[in-house]
């Protein structure tokens, strides 16, 4: 029997699962990682500890007997987050700089100030965003002392957490990234499928640093996990986990779409193999990549959805856990005019203001805890769905269904106000790791299990659909008030930050 131990490395936790080569999920272990705010919008995490949360992760796997049984290793991670270390201790220069993280905002600013937004979406389908990792990569070079110089001496490297990883599993010997992950950075040409001159001329950062990128179905070396497995094993399937998620739904066709909903949610439509033009408010990235084929896709995201609820536990702790959420919610009839903008990283899709401020709108003296809460449930479907409505107009067609998978996604209230909102069927996999999944099908397909798409297809998990039941015109005027909600954070933000 062959097995595949999947690395699901989050923001805040890092996972381990166990698949088997039929794709059956095993067994799952996870483990949390401290978040470090040194500062108001820092937000970063210590590498060292993320290594080590996924090697406990990893270690507490029930694994089957080593003897007669063959195993790999896959990899997905969160995106845009980035670590800079020595090529030669393996040190981390700095902790690991999450993609929450603002501190790049003046860097990024300061480019859409010189006019060079259009060439950035020109060449990395991207935006001037401190979201994504270059600005992150640039504030290191210049702010931490003799970096900059080592970089270009070639003695520090840099990577996505897929990169870190891989670095320290393999031991230093292999210094990679996938397609997917290379293409949240700002660096890479969505085209050539090559780091991209101009780009790193434009953010000063050494041509020396950067990782090899390959498809994401391609061997990344092998590794026996520091002496948990007698033997090396190949690490084979690295993908971002939005982009994991993506194939894990098996989103093949152009036009399918699916969200992940997470500590900010991912919308993720398939727009085939080419790249094109996002509208203002959404970017395009790669998608995936096997069979020699790339997959293109239009993406928006919301920083702030598991986030928000987070908050209400730990900073306001008006629940006790987000479990709490469904039943609250639906201890009123309806949101009692509140609105929760949750703005705590800016504003992502498809309004893309870093510096906008959360804000609750609507509060009276009527108002109780579950108003706010079930406003914050409500603003994460709000969220997605301006970004789904965003998406319909640019591919001329609106979609017939969305396909939703993450954390949040077992929250049904959730699911059901977002089918009401949206209009469209809600469609939730039983399997709750879809990017795992989509990680250890990408290594099947390396191994060669699938020669083909349609062999995937056939894979496919059953699903749980929630169908829309609001009235079109109580639809229309939620909306409004989240838009004018929206519209009061927008214009309490400086315009120089717009």
């Amino acid at each position: 029997m062959r097995y595949i131990i999947t690395i699901d490395q989050r923001t805040s936790s890092s996972k381990a699962l166990l698949f088997d080569e039929s794709l059956n999920l095993l067994d799952r272990k996870s483990a949390d990682i401290e978040i470090i705010r040194p500062r108001p919008d820092w937000v970063e995490a210590d590498a060292e500890a993320i290594f080590t949360s996924t090697m406990d992760a990893i270690s507490r796997l029930e694994l089957p007997e080593f003897e007669g049984n063959e195993f790999s290793v896959s990899i997905c991670n969160q995106r845009e987050s980035v670590v800079l270390w020595d090529r030669n201790t393996g040190k981390p220069v700095y902790h690991a700089i999450l993609w929450r993280c603002r501190r790049g905002t003046e860097i990024c600013n300061e480019l859409a100030d010189q006019g060079q937004e259009p060439r950035i979406r020109e060449i990395t389908g991207l935006v001037a965003d401190p979201y994504f990792s270059a600005s992150k990569v640039k504030w290191v070079l210049d702010n931490i002392p003799s970096v900059r110089e080592r970089a270009e001496r070639g003695d520090v490297l840099m990577g996505t957490i897929d990169t870190w990883l891989i670095w320290k599993l393999t031991g230093g010997k292999v210094h990679a990234t996938d397609y997917t992950n290379a293409s949240r950075t700002m660096l890479f040409n969505l085209q050539s499928l090559e780091w991209d001159q101009d780009m790193m001329r434009l953010f000063n950062i050494p041509a020396v640093m950067l990782p090899e990128p390959r498809p994401s179905d391609s061997s990344f070396g092998c590794t026996d996990l520091s002496g948990l497995l007698p033997e090396p094993v190949t690490i084979a399937g690295v993908i971002g986990n939005s982009h994991g998620a993506l194939v894990g739904q098996m989103c093949f066709d152009k036009g399918m779409g699916k969200t992940t909903y997470g500590t900010g949610s991912s919308v993720m439509f398939n727009v085939g193999d080419e790249p094109v033009k996002a509208p203002n408010g959404m970017v395009c990235s790669v998608g995936y990549s096997m069979f020699d084929n790339t997959c293109y896709v239009l993406e928006g995201h919301s920083h702030s959805s598991g986030a928000v609820l987070d908050w209400l536990r730990d900073n306001l702790q008006i629940i006790g856990n987000a479990d709490e959420t469904q039943l609250m919610a639906n201890s009123v009839p309806d949101n009692g005019g509140v609105y929760f903008v949750p703005a705590f990283s800016g504003l992502g899709s498809p309004w893309w203001i870093p510096q906008a401020k959360a804000m609750i709108t609507g509060l009276t003296l009527e108002s109780t805890r579950a108003h706010v809460v079930r406003a914050a449930l409500e603003s994460i479907a709000y969220q997605v769905s301006d970004v789904v409505e965003l998406t319909s107009r640019e591919l001329a067609a609106p979609p017939r269904e969305l396909c939703v998978d993450g954390q949040w996604a077992s929250n049904s209230f959730l699911m059901q106000f977002q089918a009401d909102i949206l209009g469209i069927p809600v469609c939730r996999m039983d399997l709750p790791e879809a990017s795992g999944l989509g990680s250890a099908i990408l290594n099947c397909c390396n191994a060669g299990i699938f020669t083909s798409i349609d062999q995937i297809r056939q894979k496919h998990e059953p699903t749980q659909s929630c169908e829309p039941q609001m009235k079109p015109e109580e639809r229309i005027r939620l909306k409004q008030g989240w838009l004018q909600s929206v519209h009061t954070v927008m214009l309490s933000t400086p315009k120089q930050s717009q």
